[in-house]
């Protein structure tokens, strides 16, 4: 698997470890060398994690991953946890001011919605039925 520069194995992450400071000499101002990471907000992870939990009971997905990247944060939903993710909902604040900084991407790499609401990009993905009476 290759990454993209910036990119990292979130398999090889350290997990739970605080971020790497470093300090220039004994007694002198200590530098923090942070990277920054993207990250979803609380109230975005419970509406995703809301979403989730309908489909998980629907019997449509059965496993996820979080990816909290430089560039990106991505939460990704499985069929199975052997296969690929069925969907990805990527938040990139680089694309914010432009397309959004939401984004649903489907298996085969399509974009399925894009925008700057995240309920509105969801929605493409959280299709109820809806009862039609004449």
């Amino acid at each position: 698997m290759t990454f993209v520069s910036g990119d990292t194995d979130p398999s090889q992450s350290l997990g739970g470890g605080s971020p790497a400071r470093a300090s220039t000499a004994p007694g002198s101002q200590v530098t923090a060398q942070v990277a920054a990471q993207v990250t979803f907000s609380r109230r975005e992870l419970k509406r995703i994690l809301d979403l989730y939990g309908r489909k998980v009971a629907a019997g449509e997905w059965r496993d996820y991953a979080i990816d909290f990247l430089k560039d990106r944060a991505v939460f990704s939903v499985f069929r199975r946890s052997s296969e690929v993710p069925i969907y990805r909902i990527e938040k990139n604040p680089k694309l914010e001011r432009r397309q959004g900084a939401y984004s649903v991407i489907s298996a085969t790499g399509l974009i399925v919605r894009r925008g700057h609401e995240l309920d509105r990009v969801l929605r493409s993905i959280d299709v109820s039925l809806s009862l039609v009476v004449n």
